[in-house]
C-alpha cells in the first residue's frame, strides 16, 4: 500500500491504519526497493477512492489517496499499461505529477492522423 497525507499522521491514526490493513506495520524507510505493479500515477483509482473514504469515515483526516502495489515476478511482467505502470522502487514522491496537460490537438482528417500516428484505420 502506497498513500499519500498532506500532513504527518498522529499515532492514533497510525494504530487505525494498521488495524484497517490487517496488522500491517509502518515502513518508516523513505522508499521500498523492488520491481513493482501499480497503478498510473495519473489516475486515482476507484480502490482508492473507496480506501480513502472509509479512512474518514474511521475520522482519519489528511490523507489524499492511498494506491495498491504488488510485487513484480520478474522484470519484465506481463501488466495493462493503459491502467497499470511498472515501478521501479517506491518513494514518497511517487504521486507527485509535474508535468502539465498537452495543449489540445485538433484533428479534421482523422485517416491522415491514424497514418501520421502509425495506426491503421
Amino acid at each position: 500500500m502506497q498513500s499519500a497525507t498532506s500532513e504527518k499522521l498522529p499515532e492514533k491514526d497510525i494504530e487505525k491504519l494498521s488495524w484497517l490493513f490487517g496488522n500491517a506495520s509502518l515502513i518508516s524507510n523513505d522508499s521500498i526497493e523492488g520491481t513493482f505493479i501499480g497503478p498510473r500515477k495519473e489516475m486515482i483509482t476507484p480502490w482508492s477512492t473507496n480506501a480513502v473514504e472509509i479512512t474518514q469515515n474511521m475520522g482519519i483526516t489528511g490523507i489524499k489517496r492511498i494506491e495498491e502495489f504488488h510485487v513484480a515476478a520478474s522484470k519484465e511482467p506481463h501488466y495493462d499499461p493503459m491502467l497499470q505502470s511498472l515501478y521501479n522502487d517506491l518513494d514518497q514522491n511517487l504521486f507527485t505529477i509535474d508535468k502539465l496537460p498537452d495543449p489540445v490537438f485538433y484533428i479534421n482528417d482523422i485517416k491522415k492522423y491514424n497514418l501520421k500516428r502509425g495506426t491503421r484505420s
